[in-house]
């Protein structure tokens, strides 16, 4: 139960930064995507100068993570899936200005119509998991 907590508290974390900062509102991202408003590049920035000292030094300081299970490798194989997912996730992002962290987020500041771009996230979600062929497993 602690650690569903610590993940909740995570993410009701990332998503009062998201609203805090504005993302939650489509016209933010789309002028960041129009090169108009560059606050959302300079978000991510601030948020990986933050981050990845924290990462090296912990992964360097810890047996395992703080919430159980071990340490694993990505063997930083690119597939084709991957780059045609990033393709579409990219489109998506354009077209609607909403990225799926937002368009949770947006919900919890009351943009009811976000739960269409929502449910289409979704439903994308599970088509690909439909259609997709399962990853190899990584050997070690």
């Amino acid at each position: 139960m602690t650690r569903l907590g610590i993940i909740f508290g995570g993410g009701l974390l990332f998503g009062f930064g998201l609203g805090l900062s504005d993302l939650t509102r489509q016209e933010v991202v789309l002028s960041f995507l129009y090169l108009e408003d560059l606050g959302l590049g300079l978000t991510m920035a601030a948020a990986i100068v933050m981050s990845m000292p924290a990462y090296r030094i912990l992964a360097s300081r810890l047996d395992r993570p703080a919430l159980g299970g071990a340490f694993e490798r990505f063997p930083g194989l690119v597939a084709r899936n991957h780059i045609l997912g990033g393709v579409v996730f990219g489109i998506g992002w354009g077209v609607s200005g909403v990225c799926p962290g937002a368009a949770l987020a947006s919900l919890g500041t009351g943009n009811w119509p976000m739960l269409a771009g929502f449910g289409g996230m979704l439903l994308g979600a599970y088509l690909q998991g439909v259609v997709a062929e399962p990853a190899p497993r990584p050997t070690t």
